[in-house]
């Protein structure tokens, strides 16, 4: 930026200056308008719901504008697709760098449970919405799941490519198994955050399941 600046005052009598001076200026960052609207949607669905949230509640809270939010999103409901895929990919990749490669094949079963339990209850509100608002969202919501589905099922199957468990004769586990097994929990945690109780509850419920869906037949 180029700035005109004026001097005066010489010898009682007045002289004018012009010079222009070079200035290094830096802009601010623009703020990531897309970042605070899916924060301000899952604010809103903490404490009102999925149902009840609006895109007036969710630019208010963003401190935007509708316009705004349109540039990013088309729809409320694409903006829930949206919040739910990175909150998935996010929980996938909390599981996978919560388990010890080199500890006993049960002992990673049981951290991976642990983790996606803690996961899930840092956010039960998103979490139950996931589960209870996520198959109102049509075709979309049913590609969620099914590509929430195939994150799991690759995760699940890339921690038990080890040594700890194919020496225990545990190979790929089948897609079905891994269906029963997500699907279970996301049922188990709906319920119990319905009814008031913490997610941790059922962890040891949970660890055994696992562990026994998993064990190979003798």
């Amino acid at each position: 930026m180029r700035l005109l600046c004026t001097t005066c005052a010489f010898s009682g009598s007045t002289m004018t200056a012009r010079y222009e001076v070079d200035l290094v200026t830096t802009e601010p960052a623009a703020p990531d308008f897309r970042q605070r609207l899916l924060t301000a949607f899952e604010e809103s669905i903490a404490e009102t719901g999925y149902a009840k949230t609006t895109i007036a509640d969710i630019v208010r809270r963003a401190r935007t504008s509708r316009r705004t939010f349109y540039e990013h999103f088309a729809s409320k409901e694409e903006c829930f697709v949206r919040l739910l895929a990175e909150a998935n990919a996010e929980q996938v990749q909390q599981i996978a760098a919560a388990v010890d490669p080199g500890a006993p094949w049960q002992q990673q079963a049981r951290q991976a449970i642990e983790a996606w339990i803690a996961s899930a209850e840092s956010r039960p509100g998103l979490t139950l919405s996931w589960i209870r608002d996520g198959p109102s969202l049509g075709v979309a919501g049913r590609q969620l799941v099914r590509d929430a589905m195939e994150q799991f099922v690759g995760m699940v199957n890339q921690l038990v490519d080890r040594s700890e468990f194919r020496e225990a004769g545990i190979g790929p586990i089948s897609r079905q198994r891994l269906i029963m097994l997500l699907g279970g929990l996301r049922e188990l945690t709906a319920v119990t955050v319905e009814n008031g109780g913490r997610m941790s509850d059922f962890t040891e419920e949970a660890v055994e399941a696992t562990i026994a869906l998993i064990t190979p037949m003798s």
